[in-house]
């Protein structure tokens, strides 16, 4: 007979997780251990430290907080006031928000208390959280630093230490908060540190800080998941906003996020959107916190279909369901495109990638597939086809003796359904043609909205 710690038969029951973990796991319908969490939930659960590179949508918050939720179930203790005895820290609020969600639903029949603490809301309902004591604390590192600096959190009895997203952390200039953070907490811990990429001063921070961890990588760094079917439409920059309009006709977008290279042109994509009668709403930096999280509020229970987004969306961001990533602009960064359209195609599901393209993003698009080793798919029949934006990456291609890898096909296709008969297959384009046509030529007039 099991008692209530046992392992218990079930999905999870070969990583010999404790009863009431594995109940929570298969409510949530997670049948198979992803790659990641067979690799890393056995050593964690032994103690050992971790060094984990994974791409997004690897099921890599599991990884971590299962065998955390186990120790801390199994070697019950209380924090004290102000103290904390897990603490996991997130590069944004949107992320730490999210961990913390999970750590939530996988422990929700264990008895642990637990914390989110982020800027950019009142410092009151943290402190007051914080001063009975925490089981876990998910952070982002300035906003905790300000609370331990002002005495309002204890670090001197932490077992467990996560850096998630660390790459993405040390890009954001977190690094000496990384090392303040490092110095208060006790030498005996265990650490993990989980990155999508692995740069020399992550490889420095894991030698220091990391004793003798466990090193997985589940796959490149650089590569993008499998089962997103990535396009490329080119189009001149004028008619982006007509072209997304066309596109959004088709019903089978069901979750789309869509990124913009900046805050302002995150919110005139969703002004335009509203024109043509489309629900979007933004999300980006200039956003307060309580509106950001009322974004994807909306997003994530339908009442909206299109999120808008900086990359502040492009790593972190944990939705369920989306269908379509589309890039408005084109990253100017390889490592980026990687990190959005990875934003779908999670949990095993299907995704599409589609990216607009016009004629001077001919080179982020060549250093896209350089970097990912996958030649982008072209569609050409849709109404806002620029041949001028395609030559110019047919002739980038040329020189490096790449294959275009073109070929037309209908808007069912291209955005990841059955495609049937070709006539079939392109109808939701032409629902929309004449009135996209007159509206390009409304705006090549110079009468762009």
């Amino acid at each position: 007979m099991h008692s209530s710690l046992s392992p218990i038969p079930g999905g999870f029951d070969n990583l010999n997780l404790i009863g009431p973990i594995c109940r929570a796991v298969r409510e949530e319908n997670y049948s198979t251990p992803t790659p990641i969490q067979m690799q890393a939930i056995p050593h964690l659960l032994e103690g050992r430290d971790l060094l984990g590179c994974a791409q997004t949508g690897t099921g890599k918050t599991a990884a971590f907080a299962l065998p955390i939720l186990q120790r801390l179930a199994e070697a019950r203790k209380t924090p004290g006031p102000k103290g904390v005895r897990a603490l996991v820290l997130s590069p944004t609020r949107e992320l730490a928000v999210q961990i913390s969600d999970s750590f939530r639903v996988y422990g929700r029949y264990l008895k642990l208390g637990q914390t989110v603490v982020y800027g950019g809301v009142n410092y009151r309902s943290q402190i007051r959280a914080l001063s009975r004591g925490s089981d876990i604390v998910v952070a982002t590192p300035g906003r905790l630093l300000d609370l331990f600096d002002q005495g309002y959190v204890r670090m001197d009895n932490i077992d467990v230490l996560v850096l998630d997203e660390a790459d993405r952390m040390l890009d954001m200039g977190f690094l000496p908060d990384i090392r303040k953070v490092f110095s208060a907490i006790p030498a005996d811990r265990q650490t993990m540190l989980f990155s999508a990429t692995l740069p020399d001063e992550i490889v420095k921070i894991s030698k220091r800080f990391l004793k003798d961890p466990v090193q997985i990588s589940v796959s490149p760094p650089s590569s993008t998941v499998e089962k997103i079917e990535q396009q490329v439409l080119f189009v001149d920059r004028e008619n982006k906003s007509a072209l997304l309009d066309s596109v959004l006709q088709d019903e089978s977008f069901y979750r789309v996020l869509v990124f913009a290279r900046t805050k302002h042109g995150s919110n005139r994509i969703v002004k335009n959107l509203g024109r043509s009668r489309i629900k979007a709403v933004a999300l980006h930096g200039n956003k307060s916190q309580s509106a950001r999280l009322e974004a994807l509020k909306q997003f994530r229970s339908g009442k909206v279909r299109v999120l808008v987004a900086t990359d502040i969306a492009s790593r972190g961001l944990d939705v369920d369901g989306i269908t379509h990533v589309i890039n408005y602009e084109l990253p100017n960064e390889a490592e980026s495109y990687v990190h959005r359209v990875g934003r779908t195609a999670r949990a095993g599901a299907l995704g599409v990638a589609i990216s607009f393209c016009d004629s001077g993003e001919g080179g982020y698009l060549r250093d896209i597939e350089r970097v990912t080793n996958r030649t982008v798919t072209v569609v050409t029949d849709h109404p806002f086809h620029s041949e001028t934006a395609a030559s110019s990456v047919k002739n980038r291609r040329a020189k490096t003796g790449k294959p275009m890898g073109q070929r037309r096909i209908g808007a069912g296709k291209a955005m990841g359904r059955s495609s049937g008969n070709k006539k079939q297959s392109s109808r939701p384009w032409k629902r929309t043609v004449a009135g996209r046509q007159k509206t390009a030529e409304f705006r090549r007039k110079g009468h762009a909205r």
